[in-house]
Formats: structure tokens, C-alpha cells, sequence
């Protein structure tokens, strides 16, 4: 029985098993003879036409006579599709063959989409349409483009986000990206799972990258996911698991340490550090501070939302030895003098040097601090050379010292966040720092409160039946 035969009668019989035999045949056979018609560049183009749309029923090539047949032979083809798709359930999608790779077709929406299984075998095709009206069904679907989707691409909408939200950092976001998207960077990112991310975060380490670094890489990371997600170009993310961090710093200055490093530092810095001891202000928000945000009659100073870290204002009444420190700035105000106008000022900013605002004070923090004994730069071998070191107190510490100082004052703690600025409870808590003072007060109260107790027991001993 010949091919034509053969599928009249498959599809007189309703024999599905049948017409999808015959019907992978025929597409096999058509492909074999497409690839052998365009190989011949000196046939006629009727007779590649014929070849390509025929069936190998063992009619010569160049025998034009028998077009007729060969094309009723491929009618015959187009009923076993025809057959094959009338028994599929409607919304099933179809699954075919094109050049020796199979391919699937379903809707969404009533759109039409195709894709491709890579692969040779109707099972994995029939195992990716599946998979497809899965994810129809219970909306997770976005499209093939999205298995194509990599780490690289998804990193430009997580610059794009610092750029559009005006964020600060954004040369921080830029280094950051520089060590994940040479490891993460052409990866797709539905191909990453969390043995990858831990590969990447062993990498680091060997590449001497404390586990803080790491972990602001791996929140970036997190972060370019969630972005992905949102604008819907993947539909999941992997786990990413953070290291843990032991490099909390618990420094605090006592006042006297306080008295000591104001007066090792020069006249010009004097201002700052009583400022940053005590509101507990972070740097840029004191070096960047401006006289259009202090009023002296009200002796308040002000920061507008969204100006700080926290995005929420604040502010801050001026008082003692703060307002003393506003006032001396104020009488040094840089300002030029113009016969019949107000005076204007040369420097809008309330702590600067000759005028100039402060940018970086590192050096002149660290020489203050070796200064009043606070501090000290030791010889440290970096890279196979040997270099200076700074090792000591921080600027920073300021900020956990107001907090400390606020709170045994008896200041509400929710007031004391108000002044320093921090946004959540868990930060604050952390810097509440408990000191050796404190603990030896705490002792002190309870050896006397023991003492304080009756010394003789009310409790009477049960006497012996002996």
C-alpha cells in the first residue's frame, strides 16, 4: 500500500495513532526533498516547486507529466493534519514539525504564539506545551521572550531605577554591578539558582571581599530580580541567600573623650564636632548644612524631606553648647560688604574653612584623634607594600554616642530617633550601646540593693522528729 493509500484509509478508519505516523512521515520526506531541491541550482524552478511540495512516491524528478499525481498526494497530507487537529480538544494547542525540529502553538488572549522545542522528539515538545498551558492557566505566563531574558539586560533597568529616583549612589550601584555581571552577566537569568549565588559569594571571599561587600552585591542582585519582576520581563526569582555579618561597629566616645578630641582639633573643625556629638547627625548631612535651614530667633535647624537618607525631615532645637557652636559660626560668616546694599554672603554653608565648604575631612579627623590619643596610624603591608593605616575612633561614632546619651538622659526614645534621623527600631536599638560604665553602674545598684535587704532570714528551720 502506497502513501496515498495508506492515508485514505487511516483517515476513513479515524485511526489517530495512524495519521500521526503518516503525518511525521510526510513531513520528514518534504524535508529531505526541499533540502535536496535547493541543493540542484540548475533545475527548473517548476520542478523545485513539484519536488518541494510532493512526496517521495517514487516519481522520477524530472517527469512533469505526473504533477497532477504529486499534488494530490500532498492534499492528502493536508486531510491527515486536518484529521489529526479535529481530534484535539479545543485550547490544547498543537504541536508540529519544521525542518527536524518540532514545534509547539498555543494562545493567550486569542494571540497566537510559536516556539520552538530544540529538540528533535515530539515528547519534549509536547512537555513544553504543557508547561506553556500551566502557566496560561494560573497566570505566570509572560512569553519565550522572557527564558531568554539575561543578567545583563536586567541590570540596565536597575541603573535606569537610581537614575529615574534621583539616588546618590549610583557610582556605588556601578561598582557593584562591575563584580556581578562578570560572573552573573550573560547568564539567563531563569538559568540562576541559589549552588550559582553561593559559587559567586565563594569567589568573593576568595577575593578577600568581607561579607558586608558581598551582601550589598547579593541585595543588589535581589534587587535587579524584583525589577525584573515587575516590569514583567521574568516571572520568578531565585533564593538568595546573605552571609552573615560580624563587622557591627560598637564605637562610642565618653564626654571626656569628647572635651579632649575638640580641643586637639583645629579652630575650623572645633564646629563640627560638637554639632555631630550632639544630634548624632550623619556627615554629609552636617557638612551640606546651610544657613536658609537655621533660624537663630527660633533656634531651630531644619532638614526638608528628602534631603536625608530616611527621605523624612527633621528637626532640631537649638540649645547650650550647640546653639553657643551656631552662634560662633554665625559672627564668622564669610560675607562681602557692598556700599548701599545688604550684605551677601560668600559661603551659604555653616561650617567651612576660609570660606570654602568642607568635602572631605578624613585627614583632619584622624589627625585630631592621634592628636588627642584617640587614635593611631600603624604600618600595615597591602598589595606586597607597606603603607599607613588609621586605627581609631570614627566620625561615625558620633552618631551612636548622641544616641546613647539621649536615652540616659531620659529623652523618649521615639523624640531621640526624631533628632538622629533613623528611620527603624532594630538600627536604633543597635546603637543604644550598653558601655563598661554602664555595667558597672548596673552592679553597683545591685550590690546595693542587696545590701539594703534584711540581713537576718525570716524563714524558720522544721524541726527534727529525732
Amino acid at each position: 500500500m502506497n502513501f496515498s493509500d495508506a492515508a485514505k484509509t487511516a483517515i476513513a478508519t479515524g485511526d489517530i495513532s495512524e495519521l500521526k505516523k503518516l503525518s511525521r512521515e510526510a513531513d520528514k520526506r518534504i524535508a529531505a526533498l526541499r533540502e535536496k531541491a535547493c541543493s540542484k541550482d540548475d533545475a527548473p524552478s517548476k520542478l523545485q516547486d513539484v519536488v518541494i511540495e510532493a512526496e517521495c512516491t517514487g516519481v522520477q524528478d524530472d517527469d512533469e507529466t505526473q504533477v497532477d499525481d504529486r499534488l494530490e498526494v500532498t492534499k492528502n497530507r493536508a486531510a491527515i493534519r486536518r484529521e489529526v487537529r479535529s481530534k484535539r480538544k479545543k485550547g490544547e494547542g498543537s504541536v508540529f514539525l519544521r525542518g527536524g525540529v518540532w514545534w509547539v502553538k498555543y494562545y493567550r488572549n486569542g494571540k497566537p504564539y510559536r516556539e520552538s522545542s530544540r529538540s528533535d522528539k515530539e515528547h519534549d515538545a509536547r512537555k513544553l506545551l504543557k508547561r506553556r498551558a500551566g502557566e496560561i492557566a494560573v497566570g505566570r505566563f509572560i512569553g519565550p521572550e522572557a527564558e531568554r531574558v539575561t543578567i545583563r539586560e536586567l541590570a540596565e533597568d536597575f541603573k535606569n531605577d537610581y537614575r529615574v529616583n534621583g539616588k546618590k549612589s549610583l557610582d556605588k550601584a556601578e561598582q557593584t554591578l562591575k563584580h556581578l555581571l562578570a560572573f552573573f552577566g550573560d547568564y539567563r537569568a531563569h538559568d540562576l539558582g541559589t549552588d550559582l549565588i553561593r559559587k559567586y559569594a565563594s569567589i568573593r571571599q576568595q577575593e578577600k571581599a568581607s561579607n558586608g561587600t558581598i551582601n550589598r552585591e547579593l541585595s543588589a542582585l535581589r534587587r535587579i530580580f524584583n525589577l525584573g519582576l515587575q516590569a514583567e520581563k521574568i516571572y520568578r526569582k531565585p533564593h538568595i541567600p546573605m552571609l552573615e555579618e560580624n563587622n557591627v561597629r560598637t564605637g562610642f566616645l565618653e564626654h571626656g573623650e569628647f572635651i579632649a578630641l575638640r580641643d586637639a582639633a583645629p579652630e575650623y573643625f572645633k564646629p563640627v564636632i560638637t554639632f555631630a556629638y550632639y544630634t548624632g547627625w550623619r556627615k554629609k548631612e552636617i557638612l551640606s548644612l546651610k544657613w536658609n535651614q537655621i533660624d537663630l530667633n527660633a533656634r531651630t535647624v531644619r532638614l526638608d524631606p528628602g534631603t536625608t537618607k530616611s527621605k523624612e525631615g527633621r528637626l532640631v532645637i537649638l540649645d547650650g553648647e550647640l546653639l553657643e557652636a551656631i552662634q560662633r559660626q554665625w559672627e564668622r560668616r564669610k560675607v562681602a560688604e557692598i556700599p548701599g546694599q545688604s550684605p551677601t554672603l560668600l559661603c551659604p554653608y555653616v561650617f567651612h574653612r576660609k570660606g570654602k565648604p568642607m568635602i572631605e575631612i578624613r585627614d583632619v579627623w584622624q589627625q585630631s584623634c592621634v592628636a588627642a590619643g584617640l587614635g593611631q596610624m600603624v604600618e600595615v603591608e597591602h598589595n606586597g607594600k607597606k603603607e599607613k593605616k588609621y586605627v581609631g575612633k570614627l566620625l561615625h561614632d558620633f552618631r551612636r554616642t548622641a544616641v546613647r546619651n539621649m536615652v540616659r538622659a531620659g529623652v523618649n526614645e521615639r523624640v531621640a530617633m526624631k533628632i538622629s534621623g533613623h528611620k527603624t527600631r532594630s538600627v536604633f536599638d543597635r546603637y543604644n550601646i550598653v558601655s563598661e560604665d554602664d555595667l558597672k553602674e548596673a552592679a553597683r545598684r545591685t550590690w546595693e540593693h542587696a545590701q539594703s535587704q534584711e540581713k537576718e532570714s525570716n524563714i524558720v528551720p522544721l524541726r527534727s522528729n529525732k
